[in-house]
């Protein structure tokens, strides 16, 4: 039986990496004797996948992980379970049954959201809804994305699937493709906007928030888009 946790990430904790939060969860799962499954071999571990590692520096509400578990409680008995493991700054927001076809966490990932704000000092001047649908009205985006051994030069315009303002213009909406394919990072799209109004993004100058993570519940030509946890059930 397979379970998928849906926790945020905030604070301090922003700045752990994936490895690390991977490791605090096999601690927690075992401090709160959820009955995880193990896998075989001469060195066994528990069966535990994530759906899309969270870059360093960065916040969440949408993070996901599979599990698999030998026996059941109820959803509500196993996030309070693990919630009273937590420390502060993560938080498990739901457990959900999948369906015995589903596919594992990380292959459903299709998109993600992010809330983008700014920190004081730096809002830029050029922020507007105005600017931001000339930006994303462009036929192309090109940037220059550099690699470990490269740099690669290539249109981020069919990998944006929103971007806007909100209500009060302070904060930028953006989802973006997510996939292993693609994963177009936030950050990268901010650059482009900067660079297209004529300024340079300054790294320190964003507050980035993943706030959910999607699987497609349509088709490539007409994506639909759902949380993860969307395909589980209430147990």
């Amino acid at each position: 039986m397979r379970l998928r946790v849906k926790f945020s990430k905030h604070g301090a904790l922003r700045f752990i990496g994936h490895l690390d939060v991977m490791r605090y969860f096999q601690k927690a799962i075992r401090r709160a004797n959820i009955d995880i499954a193990y896998s075989e071999g001469f060195s066994p571990h528990q069966i535990m996948t994530f759906a899309a590692p969270l870059g360093v520096g960065l916040e969440s509400n949408g993070e996901y992980m599979d599990i698999e578990v030998n026996s059941l409680t109820g959803s509500g008995q196993i996030m309070d379970a693990l919630n009273g493991q937590m420390v502060d700054g993560i938080e498990v927001i739901e457990v959900k049954l999948l369906p015995d076809d589903a596919g594992n966490a990380m292959a459903s990932v299709f998109a993600a959201s992010y809330s983008i704000r700014f920190r004081e000092g730096f809002r830029p001047v050029f922020l507007s809804v105005r600017s931001l649908d000339d930006f994303y009205g462009q036929r192309e985006i090109e940037v220059t994305k550099k690699t470990k051994r490269s740099e690669v030069t290539f249109d981020m315009k069919p990998y944006i699937y929103e971007l806007g303002l909100d209500d009060d213009g302070e904060v930028v909406r953006l989802t973006v493709d997510a996939s292993s394919a693609g994963n177009l990072k936030p950050a990268l799209v901010m650059r482009a906007y900067y660079e297209m109004n004529g300024s340079e993004l300054d790294e320190y100058a964003l507050l980035i928030t993943r706030e959910e993570t999607y699987l497609n519940a349509g088709n490539a030509e007409q994506p639909r888009l759902m949380p993860l946890g969307f395909i589980g059930s209430d147990f």
